[in-house]
């Protein structure tokens, strides 16, 4: 027996695509991605790439980039793999580049330009997202997945990503999927402790 419906869910969900957002169904149990919320930056049929947008660590950037002032910009766990590798999201297309995502929202761009901005003083912890490693997925993985009812899938948006408080994330991702699913946020993380 299916609790959460998931097939009924999936059929109004569409397919992954780059610009959508993969919510984490509520009793998934990984660690790496219980209650997250994954923006991704591109979908095609080699495979996926994105990045968990509601994991903050307590570094800021300046402390994995020490020639950096001091600044609060803080860093995020993307995903598992590359842990070793920075990679940015922003709203400053004009200013840093980057590759459209969606909406108002870039992926990558000039770290030279982001550097001068910090040495500036300019105050962009609103305007840009840090993050170490990303969740990446090979060709036809995430399509799997999903058959797997592990994630329902929304369209991203700039104000979730860089205006939401980050303990809202997932609750409000959930909401987008609209009211007749609501019930989802009410979940327990786990259900045996009830």
């Amino acid at each position: 027996m299916n609790l959460l419906n998931f097939n009924e869910l999936q059929a109004n969900q569409g397919v992954p695509s780059t610009g959508k957002i993969l919510i984490a169904e509520p009793l998934l149990n990984d660690p790496n991605f219980s209650r997250s919320v994954v923006l991704l930056c591109d979908h095609n049929e080699e495979g996926s790439v994105g990045f968990v947008i509601n994991q903050p660590t307590k570094l800021s950037l300046d402390d994995l980039l020490p020639e950096l002032p001091a600044c609060n910009i803080n860093v995020f766990v993307g995903g598992p793999v590359q842990p070793d590798k920075i990679h940015m999201i922003h709203r400053m297309p004009d200013i840093l580049g980057g590759s459209l995502v969606c909406d108002d929202i870039f992926w990558g761009g000039s770290y030279d330009t982001l550097k001068t901005l910090l040495e500036s003083g300019a105050s962009i912890g609103d305007q840009i997202r840090i993050f170490i490693g990303y969740s990446g997925w090979t060709g036809g993985q995430l399509e799997h997945e999903m058959k797997d009812n592990t994630w329902l899938i929304a369209n991203a948006n700039a104000k979730l990503l860089f205006e939401t408080d980050i303990k809202n994330i997932w609750l409000d991702s959930i909401s987008l999927l609209g009211k007749k699913f609501s019930y989802l946020a009410n979940f327990p993380i786990n259900p045996q402790s009830n």
